[in-house]
């Protein structure tokens, strides 16, 4: 017998949840019965809220995080989506697969971004008190920006590959979270990098969606360090998008036969 073997008479172990539990006549989740109470009731994108922060969202909250996975669900033909495309084509049977490999490319440069702007807002808020005007929050940005590049980092959030100007979702989340007063510390602090960055970067980037996502996800107080998984919870619906479509004009087999096509063999060490 090991010491981590409970020994004859032991109490079975427990694991304890707060999450959900079955037993044969009942579901139940966060402390309420599925069936009865929760379905029809309960919106998806609160059910989310509820099951991370344990708290049920307010109203407001949920039209913030509705707006959030609105605004990540689709963006065209990104690697993610041709990646769930190429892999339903090699294993049609496996949507499963289809839908993890585009999941799997939800890194630092799609997707990744949204937890890795609240993550930088949440450290350059962290330890100060909170500035009581724009002001204020222009001299924390200045400071977080000038830091990450001394140290020769991006600031996450800033440009985007094709809105030049303004990211048209911007402007859309901020004024709902206004709205709805939940213009947090991490939005108007992120909405002062905006204002300040170019007297350090010497130009002016807009300010991403995905970016802007983050500083709202992070004012209603989710954990930043699990904002991926919202922007991998909306895109699951865009992928699944993208596999319908596929079902019903595919382009994948003109994506792998142009690649094949066009490649090139060169000699081991050519450039």
């Amino acid at each position: 017998m090991t010491a981590s073997q409970p020994g004859a008479g032991s109490p079975a172990p427990s694991f304890p949840t707060s999450i959900g539990i079955s037993d044969p006549d009942r579901i139940t989740v966060l402390g309420h019965d599925l069936a009865a109470e929760l379905m029809g009731h309960v919106g998806f994108a609160e059910l989310t809220y509820w099951l991370v922060t344990q708290q049920r969202p307010t109203p407001g909250q949920v039209r913030v995080l509705e707006a959030v996975l609105v605004a990540l669900a689709d963006h065209g033909f990104t690697p993610t989506a041709i990646a769930a495309r190429l892999t339903y084509l090699s294993a049609p049977d496996s949507v499963q697969g289809a839908l993890a490999a585009g999941l799997l490319g939800g890194g630092s440069r799609f997707l990744g971004v949204t937890e890795d702007t609240a993550l930088f807002l949440a450290q350059a808020l962290a330890g100060k008190p909170e500035p009581i005007d724009d002001a204020g929050f222009d001299a924390l940005a200045l400071d977080a920006v000038r830091q990450a590049r001394a140290e020769h980092r991006f600031v996450p959030g800033l440009g985007h590959h094709l809105h030049k100007v303004t990211d048209p979702r911007t402007p859309v989340l901020i004024a709902i979270a206004a709205e709805e007063g939940l213009r947090g510390p991490h939005l108007r602090l992120f909405e002062a990098i905006g204002r300040v960055h170019p007297q350090v970067l010497g130009r002016t980037l807009p300010l991403n969606g995905a970016g802007t996502c983050g500083a709202a996800l992070a004012d209603l107080g989710l954990p930043p360090d699990l904002l991926r998984g919202f922007a991998l919870l909306a895109r699951t619906a865009g992928l699944l998008g993208h596999l319908a479509e596929e079902r019903r004009r595919p382009i994948a087999m003109d994506i792998f036969q142009t690649v094949e096509g066009n490649a090139r063999y060169v000699e081991p060490g050519d450039a």
